[in-house]
This record gives C-alpha cells, structure tokens and sequence, in this order.
C-alpha cells in the first residue's frame, strides 16, 4: 500500500500559515529597546540548538552507507549548490526592472541554501521514487550547507549580504558549525532519548525557528525597511521564483535522465535538487545578514510555500506514471528486492 505524507494531503503546508502569522504579529507588535535585546538573545540561543538537534538527529551510519550511490548525491549537490547559485547570479540582470537590490540578495540567498529533508522523502515516497536515495541525498545537502552556504554567500554576496568580516565568520562557527559538531558526538547517548521524544523536540525546533522570524522581522519593522516592498514588487519576486522552481524541475528531470539514471533515481533528484530548505535558511540568515534579514529571508519563505505547492502536484502525477505502476509490481511478488520497495520507505519527520 502506498504511504502518504502530508504534502500529498495538504499542498498548504500549516507551518507555512504559523509563519505568516509570526510576521503578522511581528508587523502589529514589534520587539522594541529591552525587548528587542532579550528576543535577540533568546533567537541566538534557538539557533545553536536547533542546530544541535541536527547534529544530533543525523545517523553517521545511514550517511555511510549512502555513499555507494555516490552518482546521485553528487547530481544534486551540483544542482544545489552549482546550478541554482548560477541562475541567482543570473539574475542580477532583472535589477531594478522586477526586484530590487535588497530582494535580489535574499533571491541569491535563497539559492545557496541547502535542499530540504522532510519533504523530498514525503514526495519521492508518494512518486514512488527512491526513498532511501531522497533520505541520504537531504541529509548529505543539510550537513555539507551548514559549512558550504555561509562560504557561498561571503564570496557571491560580499559586504552587501550584511557585513561579512572576520567576527562573521567567528559567528557561523559558534551559533552553526559548533553546536551541531557537539550534536553528533553526543549523539551515541542522546540518540535514543531523541528518537522516542522526537515529537516533542519537532515542536521545539519549529518553535525556535518561529522565534527567528519574529526577531528578524521585528528588527525590520523597527528600521522601517519594509517601506521599501511595494505589491508589484512582490509580484515580480514571485514571478521569478516561479520561472526559477520550474527550469530547477525540468533540469533535474530531464539532465537526470541524459545521465542514465533510472526512473526511481530520476524521481529522488528531482525533489531533492529541485528544492530548498526553510528550516536550515531562516537561522543562517539571521546569522548572515544580522539587520537585514527581514528581507533576506522573504524570497525563501515565498519559494518554500511555492515549491510545496507544486512539487505536491507533480508526485502525485509521478504516481500513475506507466513506469510508476511497473515498479509497484515487484514489491508484492515475493524475491527479495536489492532495495526497499519505492512508495513504502521510511518517512523522515
């Protein structure tokens, strides 16, 4: 029986909606002076935990063996981190006709992200497409993002991403790159007690997430940057984020197909070299861009809510492919399979 996740149920997804209503409530009320200080102070404890629960959470040895499909991995690392950098430079020529500078960074921001987890797992598993490759290929693009986009975005953005400098750097290594090294070396003994308390601490990363937002744009209010969006220019930044998802979509398809991979392989690189990652986006940006993160991270929320929408549709399209319903057949015969039978992989959470 096919599994679904919740992509397939709601293309809206509700954190989306919990998001926006953060902003909303960051829009009416602000943190100001002392308030401001301590939602700054709570949002960089959030940060280092949120990536400690990350490092936490990544099983060392499902990375390993992963690398035996060495091929697929590298095909969407260089989509996410090569081909999607190049079309956000790319870009740069539609300033000031449809964005301006400030959308143009979170724009370019929004391409050296790292691909998402949970959801190309969801969408690969209802295309009946490659779980266990989706389940490697996101969390190889996650852990190598947490050194490769602050790296990205100090060499392509530069002074205009909010000031990169040596305490930048000093930064990243400290809220990034540290808690989540003490993550996984703790991870022998915590790992249990975060697999049978994982639901718990979901709501906890997703709460520390919303309280970025809240900070970010917060800070935005308070300086008055917001004045600078207009409506049309919204529209021109979805405009392009929708261009940019759909040349990212036939690219991984048909460029995965030119490269001999199978069709459940095909399926794995398009979800997962096709997207981009809100969870790991919004606290490095707040880490990168400091004040300007308000607008550095609208694009991304924008194209997240976007690609979920329209990657939704496509898997369940995926799903009565004629080459869809040929691999469903195998998993109810009983020869044992070199792999887990596509559609009923394990669900990332």
């Amino acid at each position: 029986m096919k599994r679904l996740s919740w992509p397939s149920r709601m293309p809206i997804d509700p954190y989306v909606l919990l998001l926006l209503g953060t902003v909303g409530l960051a829009a009416l009320l602000p943190a100001r002076d002392t308030a401001a200080d301590v939602a700054s102070g709570a949002s960089t404890a959030a940060i280092a935990f949120l990536f400690f629960l990350y490092g936490a959470r990544l099983s060392t040895r499902e990375a390993v063996d992963g690398l035996r499909h060495w091929r697929l991995h590298v095909t969407v690392l260089a989509c996410t981190f090569v081909v999607f950098p190049v079309l956000g430079m790319a870009a740069r020529g539609l300033v000031p006709v449809l964005l301006t500078h400030p959308l143009y960074q979170g724009l370019l921001f929004l391409t050296l992200v790292p691909s998402t987890i949970q959801s190309s797992i969801a969408f690969t598993s209802i295309a009946r497409g490659n779980v266990p490759a989706a389940i490697c290929a996101g969390s190889f693009s996650s852990l190598i993002g947490i050194v490769l986009t602050p790296l990205l975005a100090a060499a392509l953005l530069g002074n205009s991403g909010g000031g990169f400098s040596a305490d930048s750097i000093v930064k990243i290594v400290l809220q990034l790159l540290v808690p989540f090294v003490a993550g996984q070396l703790l991870r022998r003994w915590i790992g249990d007690f975060i697999t049978r308390h994982k639901r718990i601490l979901g709501l906890v990363d997703r709460g520390s997430i919303l309280l970025v937002v809240y900070t970010a744009f917060s800070e935005g209010m308070v300086r008055g940057i917001w004045h600078q969006v207009s409506a049309a220019r919204l529209a021109g930044l979805l405009l392009v984020e929708a261009v940019l998802l759909a040349v990212m979509l036939l690219l991984t398809w048909y460029g995965a197909k030119a490269l001999g991979f199978g069709r459940g392989d095909r399926v794995a690189i398009q979800f997962a070299g096709s997207k981009k990652s809100l969870a790991s986006g919004l606290p490095m940006a707040s880490v990168l861009f400091g004040a300007h993160a308000s607008l550095a991270v609208l694009p991304l929320m924008l194209f997240h809510q976007m690609q979920l929408m329209v990657c939704a549709v496509i898997a369940k399209r995926r799903a009565h492919d004629p080459e869809a319903q040929e691999a469903a057949e195998p998993a109810v015969a009983p020869a044992a399979q070199p792999r887990p039978a596509v559609g009923t992989g394990p669900l990332g959470r």
